[in-house]
């Protein structure tokens, strides 16, 4: 059974259109599971009732036109129980409905099962025989199993369905809307546009040649035309993202190096093959090792290698990579299965509005490109086949991940207004982005940022807010092929901390590990979030940690702004061991400074709340730090059980969940007992509701990321932190994540912020 169950799973997800993929599961399964009848309801929730979407033993004529009412007859039974349904003689049972236009007055035996996806019936699938009889429980076993196989490709279908109607069609009777990973905060509206590269590794027949010089010289001709080409397109996105970010490129640079890929493309070449032949054989075989690790951003690196083989193809072939199709005629949403940095430097700049990204993760190059840039974009958006995007007209929300394609009119207004009013309400916000950050009354909030891209990018936003709560050191280590020397990181930090000297700069250490690893440094675990990651590499590695460290220190000579944030504390004994270092650092840099009559402060020392362990540790780790940070992102995902990259899953991630919250206070009334500061540096502290709860539970100092700080400013100043208290003290009561938010919402409409009611806004 387990073959034919494959097989007709593999027969329906081939079938683009939704009709004609029920009608061939029908078919099938009335066949393979020998009964008289099958049919297939789909859940329509704007009528609340099934619809009959295809049958094999009822009447034809009754598809599209019977609806069953959840709460009606065996269809509704099925659903409302979510479980299923066996029956010798389905018309004695009390739920039985007749509905004459089926004709099924000749059926007894009935089998229901529901078909689930992610806790949402998207319909029943039904079996049906003339004699009475209960299905077997091998019977009923299989279509269970069939059902959960199968509920995912109804999804896949529907979606496919629905893109695949003609832009007039008003009224889908499926509105689907796509839910990707959030790449990139804004609103985008624009014509999907899918490059059309002809020239392909995949599609490359390979061939043999007997001229091994002549292929050689012919491969590094194209080489070094590409390597070219690569510095052309870093010099075309030059003016729009920093310096450290435009490293990105320097990835090519090193696959272009004759050491990574060149030796083995010319080994082969001398065995026998053409050029382009060689370079397809040794790509494909690196592409599938970097798709087969585990780790996500070694998984990505295979859209690097892919993407500038097919530039040296072109060129070993003759033809430009200009001729690529990559010039929309109108302003255009860029989708593409992997999005690559130079496909992104090549688009023209006044046409792109936004980006969708088949495959990838926020943390992807293209993900970090589009945030520099200001370009919305949603990644990882696995439902449909991209080649449905193409020329449809899509809403692109880079807060939510949400991507509608061929909306209806209204809802293309809708959007629309939603995009006007992001622009007015900026607008507005940019008015009293110079005042004072103070409750109607008189309750004084400090708003700090979230940083790590550059100093060159960021520090443009220091004048909003009160410095840096978050700088996030990773980034560099990310973007580079070995670890940065001590000076490459004095230079970094150095500009930060001079971007404005008076302002508080917090520094968190190397956090990798987890979905931040470092391509030189590759880590391999079934559990990254639980594995070696954060502060336990430090200690593990010293020698890696002191010299993180004594470059902070060394650019803080002459200044007084730097604080140092230790990530992923989970006992005191860690807290304990990284200052032990830090001051080792401390005493090797002082010597140094004092030579040459300079000052060095010792910088205050913080913790990561991220773990849920620290919770109960508060009073023992402020003996040995100077203030606490709360990571509200891990700290949910840690308290939840919840990865929130796994998509299965990604729903149950919510810092709205009332044990965050209930949390969240713990942490800032035991701190206040202990006298000392906290800080909340995550996502939570960024959206309007969030920082009025985190306000209201005693919390002072907020950092978010920097295009939220003065929506988070204006909120604070239309509010009171009175009427906040009680929010909060609504809220607390209740059980659900949604419940929370939807009173949240409640409470900014009511004060007239509703135009913030949408999340991340």
């Amino acid at each position: 059974m387990l073959t034919t169950l494959k097989r007709i799973v593999q027969e329906v997800n081939q079938i683009p259109d939704l009709d004609d993929a029920l009608r061939c599961l029908a078919d099938r399964l009335k066949e393979a599971m020998k009964v008289d009848s099958c049919s297939i309801y789909l859940a329509d929730y704007d009528n609340q009732n099934f619809v009959l979407m295809a049958t094999e033993g009822l009447a034809k004529d009754a598809i599209g036109k019977v609806n069953i009412g959840f709460s009606e007859g065996l269809i509704g039974l099925i659903g409302q129980r979510e479980e299923p349904l066996n029956i010798s003689d389905a018309r004695s049972h009390p739920r039985f409905k007749h509905y004459p236009e089926v004709k099924e007055e000749k059926y007894h035996a009935f089998l229901g099962a529901p078909l689930i996806h992610q806790r949402k019936v998207l319909g029943v699938l039904t079996l049906q025989q003339k004699g009475k009889r209960r299905f077997s429980e091998d019977e009923e076993a299989f279509l269970v199993t069939l059902c959960a196989q199968l509920a995912l490709e109804i999804v896949h279908a529907e979606a496919r369905g629905l893109l695949s109607l003609s832009e007039d069609n008003q009224a889908p009777k499926w509105q689907k809307t796509l839910r990707g990973i959030p790449g990139s905060p804004g609103l985008s509206m624009g014509a999907g546009f899918v490059p059309d590269y002809k020239i392909s590794l995949r599609s490359q027949v390979a061939k043999r040649s007997d001229k091994a010089d002549q292929e050689i010289a012919l491969y590094r001709q194209a080489v070094f035309s590409t390597r070219t080409q690569v510095d052309q397109l870093s010099d075309r996105i030059g003016d729009e993202v920093p310096e450290d970010v435009k490293a990105i490129f320097q990835i090519y640079h090193h696959l272009l190096d004759a050491n990574s890929l060149g030796h083995e493309v010319e080994a082969r070449i001398k065995e026998g093959w053409d050029a382009a032949s060689s370079l397809k054989y040794v790509v494909e075989q690196y592409i599938q090792q970097f798709r087969n690790m585990s780790d996500p951003y070694m998984q990505e690196r295979a859209v690097d290698i892919e993407d500038l083989s097919n530039r040296i193809l072109a060129n070993i072939i003759g033809s430009s990579p200009d001729s690529r199709a990559l010039e929309p005629e109108q302003s255009a949403i860029l989708v593409a299965e992997e999005v690559s940095a130079p496909m992104l430097a090549e688009f023209p700049r006044e046409k792109l509005t936004g980006i969708i990204s088949m495959r990838g993760s926020n943390n992807s190059h293209a993900a970090i490109l589009a945030r520099a840039m200001g370009v919305p974009a949603v990644m990882g958006l696995t439902d449909i086949p991209m080649s449905l995007l193409d020329g449809k007209f899509i809403l692109l929300d880079g807060y939510s991940g949400e991507v509608i394609v061929s909306p209806s009119s209204s809802i293309k207004r809708e959007f629309s207004a939603l995009v006007s009013e992001e622009k007015q309400l900026s607008e507005k916000i940019e008015l009293q982005a110079a005042l004072p950050t103070v409750t109607q009354d008189s309750c004084a909030m400090s708003l700090f940022i979230n940083a790590g891209l550059s100093a060159e990018l960021e520090s443009s936003h220091f004048k909003q807010g009160e410095g840096v709560g978050l700088y996030r050191t990773e980034i560099p280590f990310m973007l580079r092929e070995r670890f940065p020397s001590e000076q490459e990181q004095y230079v970094l930090y150095k500009n930060m901390l001079e971007a404005n000297p008076t302002k508080q700069i917090t520094m968190r250490t190397l956090d990798v590990g987890g979905d931040k690893p470092l391509p030189y440094f590759p880590i391999n675990e079934e559990n990254p979030f639980l594995g070696w990651r954060g502060i336990r590499i430090a200690l593990d590695h010293p020698e890696i940690f002191l010299v993180q460290i004594r470059a902070m220190l060394r650019a803080s000579i002459g200044l007084e702004n730097l604080q140092i944030m230790l990530p992923m504390i989970s006992s005191v004994s860690e807290a304990k061991e990284a200052g032990r270092l830090i001051r080792q650092a401390f005493h090797e840099v002082s010597e140094e400074a004092r030579e040459s009559n300079q000052l060095l402060v010792m910088p205050k020392v913080g913790v990561m709340l991220e773990v849920p362990a620290v919770i109960y540790q508060l009073p023992q780790l402020a003996k040995c730090v100077d203030f606490f940070s709360v990571g509200s992102n891990d700290l949910t995902q840690y308290l939840l059980a919840v990865d929130r990259n796994n998509s299965r899953v990604a729903e149950l991630y919510d810092s709205y969940h009332p044990a965050v919250l209930a949390a969240l206070k713990q942490i800032v009334e035991q701190s206040d007992q202990l006298n000392i500061p906290v800080t909340v540096c995550g996502e939570l502290a960024g959206e309007p509701g969030g920082a009025i709860l985190l306000m209201a539970m005693g919390y002072r100092k907020l950092s978010m990321n920097s295009h939220n700080l003065l929506k988070v400013k204006w909120v604070v100043r239309s509010v009171s932190l009175s009427d906040a208290h009680q929010l909060l003290d609504t809220i607390l009561g209740l059980e659900h994540p949604q419940d929370v938010k939807d009173q949240v919402n409640l409470y900014l409409e009511s004060i007239g912020l509703g135009g913030l009611v949408r999340a991340g806004i």
